[in-house]
This record gives structure tokens, C-alpha cells and sequence, in this order.
């Protein structure tokens, strides 16, 4: 049966980046999507949507925007119980709180209940889509899909690869790694909406042999994602420079053991060297922007115009749990902000679009999620722009489409959440029972 939907509605014609905002985006007073089974197929102005799909169910919003979901390329769903953790810079954080949590997923009980909260917190602030880093243990990765797949939500992830600088409850070899991980593959990739991400978490924690490893997988795999870290903070890149003394610089390393192109994915990418800038351009790697980590983490802050420029794929990324909020408006404001500090104030639809379509291309998913589109599957929040007081004024007096989404990226919170839907059906309601 084809659902309709009616309400006011945002989506996107082209990336605002290289069109410009005003092109870029699609709004509608007055707009539609239809919807049979897990897909769009009708987008537009509501007369025109109803008009080609007689007999089809109507439901009105009640003025609520109609908006894609957001897809989040650059997360840690095992550091869903430390986010707000005081005090430390990337590897003191690591060792002081990211480890000794991790270890507890050897426990697939626990690994399944952290899943199951990390997709209520992730759902109730609208993100449809997640790329996820699990542990070093098959049980974490286990039950982040299993608990995917029991919401019908189109996911990535890996189980991640570590060798070496971790504790030995941590550290697997390259050899268990490679063979961990194919298991993975094979059991997950593919499946129902599930993506496999290959995962060697950072240089500092691989060997050589397990970079080798890792390549070699992606290699037999290329339609597989790789997910890593790069050049975040200055200590860690000081370190990586110790540990491979004879590479022109971090990305180098990665270029080394063909980690690098089309399909790779680099979180934060801060502090980079010309070489490093250019070498992400010509090898068609992306970046996942990482705001709310980078300050909570006093990392940096991410170049995310210049390298869009240089024609670097960028998505946005909570980086839960360095990063300090599950929300994407809070992310969105914070690469605001960021933007400012840099003197390039990105625009509301230039960070709606990094926040979801964005996304969906640093994940190479561009043609299933990510916007409001015929053919891609029915992802989509519905936002309550009266959600509190305030973000009703300001919605009340907008004179633009624009200062619609930014007030919502200012003033929103998970209150502002009124639906979510992934793949043709409801899986969170505001208020509703979990």
C-alpha cells in the first residue's frame, strides 16, 4: 500500500558545496513523499504527489517538517557509557577510559545491552544511519548488527583492529584480525541493510604486519568500507612520526599499506601537511568531520571548507563518545562553529547536507539514504519546529527556509524528534515506550 506523508519538507538537489545553498536545496511549503514498502517513490510538491497516487493514505504532519534522516559516518557505539567523561586529550582519553570500557565486550550480554541503548539514544535524536567502530572482540560487532537488523536500519561498521599500544585484553595479532574480521564480512556484509567496515583503528595500534593485513583484506573486499583516524592530535601524530620514521608523514603510512581511495574513510583529519591535503584529493579518500570530539578533546579544528574545495569527500559525525552529544543539531552547531573560529561560516544547508547526504557519500550509500529522493529507502525524521518555547518564537518569526534549519540547528534537541522512520516504517516516536 502507498503512504503519503504531507507536510512541509526539505530535501536537496545538488551538494550546496559546489552549487551554492540557494540551489542546493529543495523546500516545500506545502510538499509529499509517498512511500510503498521500504522506499520513496514520489517527492515533491503535495498536489502533485497526492494527484499521481489516487487512493493512496494521506497523513498530515500537523506542520511538522518532513527531513531526511541523518546518517552519522564516525562513531564508537562501545563508548555510548562514557560520553562525558572528564579531562584528557586523545591518548590519555584512550588508555584512562576508552580501554578499560572496551574490555567489557568481550561480554556479548553487555555488548547487546550497550546496542540496544546506543540505538535508542541514536534513533531518538533522528540519526537513521550509523558507521560505527566496535571492539576488538567478534561478540561486539555481533551485537551491534544483530541489533540493527532487529530495527531494520541500515548500518556500517567492523570489529576493530588493534596490535599493539593497548592492553593485552585489547590486542589481537594480525593474523586473528584478518581472519576475525573476514568471518565478519561473511556473516554480515550485505545482509538485509548491513555494510561491513574494515577497521584498523589507528596506526599507533597496528603494526606493519597488521596494516599489511588489513589491506590485504580490503583488497579482496573493495566494496567494503575502510574506517580509521587520522591526524587528530599533535601528540599522536608525534608518535606516529616514532613509529614509522621513514614515511613522509601519517597519511603516507596508510598510502604505504593500501589503505588509502575511493571507499576509505579518515575521522577528524585535522592537523594535515600540504602533502597529506593533496594526497587525500588525488586518492579519493574521505573525511569524516568529527566537531563536537575535536573541542570536548581539544584536538583541533578541521579544515572542512578548504578540503571540501580540494574535492574531499565530507560527512558529519558525532564521534560519540569523544564526541559530547548524541545529537546531530548539536553537531551541526558545533561545526558552525567551528567554521567561524576558521573565518567560513558554513551555511544552514551547507551542514544540513554534510549531516545526511554528505554522509551517505563518505559511506558510498548515497544511492539508498541520505536524502528524499524516488528510489532511496523511506528514511526520514519528522521535526516538531514548536518542540520547546524558544525554538517556537523563532521558528514563528523565520522569514527563509533557511532560518528554519537554523534555528533548529541552534535551538533543537531530541524534543524536536517528533518521528523517525527507517526503511518504510516507524521505529521511534517521541513519548512512545521503549
Amino acid at each position: 500500500m502507498t503512504r503519503i506523508l504531507r507536510g512541509p519538507l526539505l530535501r536537496f538537489r545538488a551538494d550546496p558545496f559546489t552549487s551554492g545553498a540557494e540551489a542546493a536545496l529543495g523546500w516545500h511549503e506545502d510538499g509529499a513523499v509517498a512511500v510503498a514498502g521500504e522506499r520513496i517513490i514520489t517527492v515533491g510538491d503535495a498536489p502533485d504527489v497526492i494527484s499521481a497516487h489516487p487512493g493512496a493514505e494521506v497523513a498530515s504532519t500537523g506542520g511538522r517538517l518532513i527531513a531526511p534522516g541523518f546518517v552519522d559516518c564516525h562513531l564508537h557505539y562501545p563508548q555510548t557509557r562514557i560520553v562525558a567523561s572528564w579531562g584528557a586529550q586523545l591518548l590519555d582519553w584512550l588508555n584512562t577510559y576508552t580501554f578499560p570500557e572496551e574490555a567489557r565486550f568481550a561480554d556479548a550480554e553487555y555488548a547487546a545491552e550497550v546496542a540496544r541503548e546506543f540505538f535508542d539514544l541514536t534513533l531518538a535524536n533522528g540519526i537513521t544511519t550509523t558507521c560505527s567502530y566496535c571492539t576488538t572482540h567478534p561478540t561486539s560487532s555481533d551485537a551491534y548488527f544483530t541489533e540493527a537488523q532487529a530495527r531494520r536500519l541500515r548500518v556500517a561498521g567492523g570489529r576493530t583492529m588493534m596490535d599493539r599500544n593497548a592492553p593485552p585484553d585489547l590486542c589481537d595479532t594480525a593474523q586473528r584480525a584478518y581472519d576475525e574480521s573476514k568471518a565478519l564480512i561473511a556473516r554480515w556484509h550485505g545482509r538485509a541493510r548491513a555494510t561491513y567496515a574494515i577497521t584498523p583503528r589507528f596506526v599507533p595500534t597496528s603494526t606493519p604486519a597488521q596494516l599489511e593485513a588489513a589491506g590485504a583484506l580490503w583488497a579482496e573486499h573493495p566494496d567494503c568500507p575502510m574506517q580509521t583516524h587520522l591526524s587528530e592530535n599533535p601528540s599522536e601524530i608525534g608518535l606516529v612520526k616514532q613509529l614509522f620514521p621513514d614515511e613522509p608523514d601519517y597519511f603516507g603510512v596508510y598510502q604505504r599499506f593500501g589503505l588509502t581511495g575511493p571507499g576509505s574513510i579518515f575521522g577528524h583529519a585535522i592537523h594535515l601537511t600540504p602533502r597529506e591535503r593533496a594526497a587525500l584529493a588525488e586518492t579519493g579518500a574521505a573525511v569524516a568531520h568529527c566537531p563536537t570530539s575535536n573541542q570536548f578533546l581539544g584536538s583541533g579544528e578541521c579544515d572542512v571548507a578548504g578540503l571540501k574545495a580540494s574535492g574531499v569527500p565530507i560527512g558529519l559525525a558525532t564521534d560519540v563518545g569523544g564526541g559530547s552529544s548524541f545529537s546531530m543539531f548539536d553537531t551541526m552547531k558545533a561545526a558552525y562553529e567551528t567554521g567561524q573560529r576558521r573565518g567560513v561560516a558554513l551555511s544552514p544547508v551547507h551542514l544540513w547536507w554534510l549531516a545526511t547526504e554528505g554522509s551517505a557519500r563518505v559511506l558510498r550509500i548515497e544511492q539508498e539514504v541520505g536524502n528524499l529522493e524516488a528510489g532511496r529507502e523511506a528514511d526520514l525524521v519528522l521535526i516538531d519546529l514548536a518542540a520547546t518555547p524558544i525554538l517556537a518564537a523563532r521558528t514563528a518569526r523565520a522569514q527563509t527556509a533557511a532560518e528554519i534549519m537554523f534555528a533548529l540547528i541552534v535551538l533543537a534537541d531530541e524534543r524536536a524528534v517528533s518521528e523517525v522512520w527507517s526503511g518504510g516504517r516507524m521505529v521511534h516516536a517521541r513519548g512512545a515506550v521503549r
